[in-house]
Parts: structure tokens; C-alpha cells; sequence
């Protein structure tokens, strides 16, 4: 007898509808699984067999042949073992067929029946409505991540028992109502640091927030305990809120990671990723045999910060230089390539040297050439993509015992809200954001220079020996700076201020030992 049954299959982060075809026919007494399959996914027939006779149920002496369909793509995960075992069941004429009709499936099955929750259950749940399906039943630990799709009923068990009742009709399944307010909330919890707490370093905290107002890469440079972690943590709370667009894309991503906070359904505050130093390029760009997304696509939509800077491989790093340019990251396999989504906002701190104190010689011990072989691990071109570099100067005790409170990250917020807004409807009918992606043509037509503006950068440009690179990326950074000040044009104390954030790049790199 033959049956067949809705699934879907993650790719990259996108899911595909998947059927699921089984024929239960006289032979030898045989299980065959084909289709593109991967080894997690032909193990489906130990955990679905064993799973079926632990529900009681007498196992047929009959030769089984699965099929998942189409067969022109690699599959992989263990989702498709409820919709195994289901498909079974009704070739056994244990299920009525008519029940399975738009209705999707996805779960990973224990050898005792109960269903474990998988990856990327957004997706398929979103698959399944553009398919046509009209319910999906999913493990408990993924209904609120389903329940997050509109226009479609997603139903949570916790058993294949549970199923099996619920298609037989003796038993309801459980449904949830997402209150994304509610979810905000609670992720909102472990975002509290607020710069208030930052004492002093006013040019540090100007250069945080002009960064975040025009989603610039930013780098921190300074002596041990002068705040420069301290910084990077607190620019979550002066970040704005997601879109509602935004947080299904985040979530995506954090669903096809199996990332999702535990019990809900949606990423709905910006990401914070904070990778340790000895990080691999697969765990910074993504990867495996079947690729996930990395920690570049996991601070899509908010900031990647890079801690002691120099301490990482310098061959990582470089990875880093394609997503920063175009936004995104592609990895090529033997059954394909997969591009995941990588718009994040680069923010990295360091030491000027491996003892944290050059060019301060009263304090610095490192030798002229330990202090280059230490720069040297950043390499310029990665620089030249740095669009704001600031030195965090040594805290005083006038600053900590005696100085005034900072300001709070709720003030600062509004500020960079109100320039985003401003970018959001200059940009609207171009394919960019915010200043920072702005391309030659934008340049030209939304940072248009006087001419005594022109003059002054082309002295910079010759003084300082700029890149074109780095030329955009200070007219970018001057946009964002006139913005901040809600003028329409950039002027010259703007230009000034952009040349500043990068005047560390001459006095450490080039002149550094």
C-alpha cells in the first residue's frame, strides 16, 4: 500500500517542500531509503522502527521503500522521522489517508516515541503555507517558533502516541499565541547595560554612537581597563528596535542554527555576537559538511564585536572582508552553494601592543619591531574597511571618584533612531539602508562637497596617502556626522570630525614602533 506525506527540508537557511512517499509490499522483509539522503537522515528507519514498536505496535513483515522526494537535492537532519513514521502507519492502514491531506510534518522521533524539537522549523512552517499546507504538527519544543508564522494552524505534540490520536480524532493537540511584546520583554533581560555607566571617555562614546547611527564598523584601540569592552557591551541598548521584518529574517537564521531563545519562537532584539579569539574561519564564516550559518550570519542585523582584535588568526580575519563589503557570505560544498545573509556592524577593541601600553614609554616595554609584528596581524585592507578607529584613553581617578554620571543609552537611543529615520526615507527608493552602504553612485548624489569642502579633502587624501576606500568611507561617516547634527549638507567641522576616526590608522600602522 502506498502513502505519501508533506515534509520539508532545510537548505541553507531556506526550507523545501519534501514528500514523503511510502510502499509497504510483499518481499523480503527489507527497509530502503533513497532519495539524496544524508547518514543522519537513513537512520530514520532505526529510530521510526523502533519508536513504532515501542507504541505496541507489530512491526509487518513486508519490504518497505521510502522515498524523498524530489530527489535532485541533498537532504539532511532528523525532521523527516515523524513524517516517516506517519507515512508507515498509513501504509499499513493504520491512518486514514484523508487526514494527511494538507497537513505537514517535521520531528525528530526518540527510540520511545517522544519527539525532540529540530532546526529550522520557521522555515518549513512557511514553506508549508506557501505550499498550500493548512496545518503543521510539530515537536512541543517548536510550537512557538511555528505558531510565530501566520495563515496557517501549527499544532504541537509531544509523542508519537499524541499524533496518532490526533489523526484519529480522540485527541486535540496544542496550539500557542505569540505575544511578540511579551517575548521582547523577557530577551530585552540580558541587554541592561547602559552607558551611563562608562565614566569619561566622551570621544569614545560620540564615536559609538555616530557609528551605530550610520551602521559604521568601529574600532577601539587603548590600554588595558580604559573601557573599551565596556563600550562594545553597551551599544546593544542604544541600537533601535527590529522591524517586523527584520526579526523573521534574524529568526531565520537563528532557526536554521537551531539558535532560537529556548521555548520562543522569534530573535526579536538585535544580535550580539561575541566569538572568542581562537574562533576557526568555520565557526566565523559558517560551515560543515552541510553548511550553517557562522558567527557572521548570526550578527546579521546587529553587531559582530571582535575582542583583542590582534590575538585572532590573521588568516580568519580576512574572512571577514567579504561580508563586510557586499553583506553577505557564501559557501560552496560538493552538492552546492549556500549564501547566508552577513549585515552586521563590525565592532573590534585591542591593545596597541602585547603589553597594552605603546606609544606611552614611561609604561611600554614591547621593542619597536614586537610592536609591529603585533599591528601587522591587522592587515590594511581589512583596516581600510574600519570605517571609525578611536583610542580609549586611560581612565582617571577624577573620572571614576568624582566624575559626573554619562549619559544614558535611552537618550543617545533616541538621537540614533531619529538619523536612521532620516536614512530610511532618503534611501527609499534605493536598494540600501544606511550610510554606510551607500555606493559610488549615492555617494555622489547624497554627499555632494562644496567646493571648499573638496579642497580640504584633497589635501587629506595627499597628506594622509588615503585608499579610495578609505576616501568613501570618510565622506560616508562626514554623511552620518551631518546627519547627527540634522544638517543637510556636510561641512567642514564634519569632514574634520570623519578625518579624526581615522587618524589612528598613520600614527599606529604606519608610524607604530
Amino acid at each position: 500500500m502506498f502513502s505519501r506525506v508533506c515534509s520539508a527540508a532545510l537548505c541553507g537557511i531556506e526550507a523545501k517542500p519534501v514528500s514523503v512517499e511510502v510502499d509497504v509490499s510483499d518481499g523480503l522483509p527489507v527497509i530502503n531509503m533513497v532519495g539524496d539522503l544524508s547518514a543522519n537522515v537513513r537512520e530514520a528507519r532505526d529510530r521510526v522502527r523502533t519508536a513504532i514498536h515501542n507504541e505496541g505496535i507489530r512491526f509487518p513483515v513486508k519490504r518497505i521503500t521510502i522515498n524523498l522526494s524530489p530527489a535532485d537535492f541533498h537532504k539532511e537532519g532528523t525532521g523527516f522521522d515523524l513524517p516517516i513514521a506517519i507515512g508507515m502507519m498509513a501504509s499499513m492502514g493504520m491512518v486514514n489517508p484523508g487526514r494527511l491531506e494538507k497537513v505537514m510534518f517535521a520531528g525528530e522521533l526518540g527510540l520511545n516515541g517522544q519527539l525532540a524539537p529540530v532546526r529550522g522549523i520557521l522555515q518549513m512552517t512557511e514553506c508549508a503555507r506557501l505550499g498550500g499546507c493548512q496545518t503543521c504538527i510539530v515537536p512541543m519544543k517548536n510550537l512557538a517558533e511555528g505558531s510565530a508564522v501566520c495563515g496557517i494552524r501549527v499544532l504541537g505534540a509531544e509523542s508519537l502516541h499524541d499524533v496518532l490520536l490526533y489523526l484519529a480524532g480522540r485527541k486535540e493537540l496544542a496550539q500557542k499565541a505569540i505575544n511578540i511584546e511579551e517575548m521582547h520583554k523577557h530577551q530585552l533581560i540580558g541587554c541592561q547595560s547602559d552607558f551611563k555607566d562608562l565614566k569619561g571617555q566622551r570621544t569614545v562614546r560620540r564615536a559609538a554612537e555616530v557609528a551605530v547611527a550610520g551602521l559604521h564598523n568601529l574600532l577601539l584601540i587603548g590600554p588595558p581597563g580604559s573601557g573599551k569592552t565596556m563600550t562594545a557591551q553597551r551599544i546593544p541598548s542604544i541600537l533601535p528596535e527590529m522591524t517586523p521584518e527584520e526579526i523573521l529574517e534574524v529568526s531565520r537564521i537563528h532557526s536554521a542554527a537551531g539558535m532560537l531563545p529556548p521555548e520562543e519562537g522569534l530573535m526579536t532584539v538585535r544580535p550580539f555576537r561575541s566569538p572568542h579569539h581562537t574562533a576557526t574561519s568555520a565557526a566565523l564564516s559558517g560551515g560543515g559538511k552541510i553548511p550553517r550559518p557562522g558567527e557572521v550570519s548570526l550578527a546579521h542585523l546587529g553587531v559582530l564585536y571582535l575582542d583583542e582584535l590582534p590575538e585572532f588568526n590573521p588568516q580568519v580575519l580576512e574572512i571577514l572582508r567579504g561580508p563586510m563589503e557586499d553583506g553577505r557570505i557564501s559557501i560552496s560544498r560538493n552538492f552546492g552553494t549556500v549564501t547566508f545573509p552577513a549585515d552586521f556592524m563590525l565592532v573590534a577593541s585591542m591593545n596597541p601592543c602585547k603589553c597594552g601600553y605603546f606609544p606611552d614609554r614611561r609604561k611600554c616595554r614591547c621593542t619597536p619591531v614586537q610592536v609591529r609584528n603585533y599591528l601587522s596581524r591587522i592587515s590594511q585592507p581589512l583596516l581600510d574597511r574600519i570605517d571609525i578607529c578611536v583610542r580609549a584613553e586611560e581612565v582617571k581617578y577624577s573620572d571614576i571618584a568624582g566624575g559626573t554620571e554619562g549619559e544614558c543609552s535611552a537618550d543617545i537611543r533616541k538621537r540614533v533612531e531619529k538619523v536612521r529615520e532620516i536614512q530610511a526615507q532618503r534611501y527609499e527608493d534605493e536598494p540600501w539602508n544606511y550610510n554606510s552602504a551607500l555606493t559610488g553612485s549615492g555617494l555622489e548624489k547624497y554627499c555632494p562637497l562644496g567646493k571648499e569642502e573638496r579642497d580640504y579633502m584633497r589635501g587629506i587624501f595627499e597628506l594622509k596617502g588615503l585608499t579610495g576606500r578609505s576616501y568613501t568611507r570618510i565622506i560616508k561617516v562626514a554623511r552620518t556626522i551631518a546627519d547627527l547634527a540634522g544638517s543637510e549638507d556636510i561641512r567642514l567641522e564634519h569632514l574634520s570630525e570623519a578625518v579624526l576616526y581615522r587618524s589612528l590608522e598613520k600614527e599606529y600602522w604606519l608610524g607604530g614602533g
